[in-house]
């Protein structure tokens, strides 16, 4: 009886798959932090690379097996300082959470502060405070002070984040780190603006470009090792099209501290498959980077636009609502971010809530907030252009502004999503983006 439970367990896992595939196949995802590997990404993240350990820095490794892993890591760590101009990087981090980690370590001690947007204002929760569960607090111990923003610029405000430095040092408070970047990025941070200022004080920059990966890798967005960051550190599965994973880059003189920091501090076997799907990933990009993040821009400039003539409240209109693949929307007017969230996923359109500015002070949360965000970056991916970006408002205001049943909608998505069915800006493009693979 118990082998026959077991079985029907292990079905439901490959049945619940093939159903997920399924409806990817025929959904618009709009994700922000999402996109879809190649088939070449994919076959590197299912190689037995997955099965092996690699502790350590390649040719300084603590087992032997290494020979392949090691001429691949050096391969990818030479592609991504192509990618990005930097003189040092490090590919073992699994996660952008820990690439930012890597960086506290580094550069910080527990009880420093550290100086982050809050996350109203696009701050991620690994910048976080330790009584929101941030990582930075939670974990890192570091103490968080916010930057003053702009609601209506949607970015850092200046004049006001040199003052409070000001204020700061005199608290007896100077902050070890700046971060700049964060999850809700509609334009570029004040890093040129910023980072003299900041160095004057001995602060160490970083930019947290897990967003925008791509977008800097394609010359569209901003060059932050230029602009003045001292590191960079990133998710490489957002606008960088590779797979779930982190990287960390900088100046020689961070090695050192890095190195130790990534390795024994933080990871021990840093799944040197996905390591090896990242080196896929930078060679797409340096060969289409460029193509895509233009079309990425492209389109959510679009689709923000489209919105707006629809009726939506997109924020950022003053700046022509975004420079970025993504569009925040404040959705008061008809429900919460939440309901929101779950009345477009009913019609196959997938979202998420977000917080916009002014939301803790009106008492609202995460679960019911007042936004919603958008990002272009998979549905770039598939080939979508400006045309389906206003097919796409056109299937939201029905839901949301008119209050169309979402259901109603779904043959409307399905059509759409006939003829995108394959994934672009990649070497091989042979199988299909949802395509699911059996290997049993």
């Amino acid at each position: 009886m118990a082998g026959s439970q077991n079985k029907a367990s292990y079905n439901k896992v490959f049945t619940k798959l093939k159903e997920h595939h399924k409806w990817f196949e025929n959904s618009i995802p709009l994700i922000a932090s999402e996109n879809i590997p190649s088939p070449a990404v994919r076959e590197a993240v299912m190689s037995d690379f997955g099965n092996r350990y690699a502790e350590g820095w390649p040719g300084e490794r603590v087992y032997a097996g290494c020979i392949h892993i090691d001429g691949v890591e050096f391969e990818c760590m030479k592609l991504a300082k192509k990618l990005y101009k930097a003189r040092f990087a490090d590919v073992r981090p699994i996660s952008g959470v820990v690439a930012n980690l890597a960086v506290y370590s580094a550069y910080s001690d527990p009880g420093d502060v550290m100086l982050a947007p809050s996350i109203p204002a696009g701050g991620h929760i690994s910048h976080g405070k330790r009584e929101h569960s941030g990582t930075a607090g939670l974990v890192h111990g570091l103490e968080i002070e916010f930057y003053p923003f702009d609601a209506e610029e949607m970015t850092i405000d200046v004049d006001r984040t040199k003052q409070k430095v000001k204020d700061l040092k005199k608290g007896g408070r100077l902050p070890k780190i700046a971060m700049f970047g964060g999850s809700l990025f509609l334009f570029p941070h004040p890093v040129k603006e910023l980072s003299d200022f900041l160095k004057s004080y001995g602060i160490h920059i970083n930019y947290d470009a897990a967003h925008v990966a791509g977008l800097i890798a394609g010359g569209r967005f901003q060059d932050p090792l230029r602009e003045g960051a001292n590191t960079m550190t990133m998710s490489t599965h957002k606008t960088l099209f590779g797979p779930q994973g982190g990287l960390v880059l900088g100046s020689k003189e961070h090695e050192e501290p890095i190195k130790k920091a990534t390795f024994p501090g933080l990871t021990s076997s840093h799944h040197v498959n996905n390591m090896a799907a990242k080196a896929v990933a930078f060679a797409e990009a340096l060969e289409y980077g460029r193509d895509y993040a233009s079309q990425v821009i492209k389109n959510a400039k679009s689709l923000a636009e489209a919105l707006s003539d629809a009726g939506f409240k997109v924020l950022g209109e003053s700046r022509g609502f975004t420079k970025s693949h993504q569009i925040a929307v404040n959705v008061l007017d008809y429900a919460d971010g939440g309901r929101v969230e779950a009345d477009l996923e009913k019609a196959n359109i997938i979202v998420n809530r977000q917080l916009i500015p002014g939301d803790i002070k009106a008492g609202r949360d995460y679960f019911h907030p007042g936004g919603i965000r958008l990002g272009v970056s998979e549905i770039t991916r598939l080939g979508m252009r400006k045309g389906e970006m206003q097919d796409i408002a056109s299937f939201i205001k029905h839901v949301i502004i008119d209050k169309k049943e979402p259901k109603k909608i779904l043959s409307k998505v399905r059509s759409l999503r006939r003829n995108y069915q394959k994934v672009r800006y990649c070497f091989d493009g042979k199988l299909g983006a949802y395509e699911y693979v059996k290997l049993r």
